[in-house]
């Protein structure tokens, strides 16, 4: 049953982003609305909590919650949520895809490295640009001798 769910919400989050990245505006707009109504949830039921355990001094709150209803915070933490886990930027946004891909390596973080190795990476990607760069050029020439 978990496994029917878990595939059901990827391929609808592939499509989501599939159809999103021709307008990237209106996506960049939904994903900005998301992750204001998850901070915005979070906050809000933050300091509804501490209106509670903190009753006599509410006022001192970031925002007057003295009238407000107790779901609102949630909700906002619960459709922000929605709205960045459709979109496939949950996991982008807060964790960041560079941290993702040094972490299925095995490598470690840039700020881990140590300068020696940062320089040895350096040159390893310029000696692979440089062969990248022969490998066109000998494919041009052979382009050139068939013509």
């Amino acid at each position: 049953m978990f496994k029917f769910i878990y595939r059901f919400f990827d391929k609808l989050e592939d499509r989501i982003r599939g159809s999103l990245s021709h307008y990237p505006i209106i996506y960049a707009f939904i994903g900005g609305v998301g992750i204001v109504l998850f901070w915005r949830g979070v906050w809000h039921t933050a300091d509804y909590f501490m209106m509670l355990s903190n009753s006599a001094n509410y006022d001192q709150s970031s925002i007057n919650l003295s009238d407000a209803i107790w779901w609102d915070g949630p909700v906002s933490f619960l459709i922000g949520t929605g709205l960045l886990l459709l979109t496939g930027l949950f996991v982008s946004d807060f964790i960041g895809n560079e941290i993702i891909i040094t972490g299925l390596g095995g490598e470690k973080k840039l700020s881990e490295k140590t300068e020696k190795e940062v320089k040895t990476e350096a040159r390893a990607i310029a000696d692979m640009k440089n062969e990248v760069r022969e490998i066109s050029r000998k494919l041009d020439s052979l382009k050139r001798s068939k013509e």
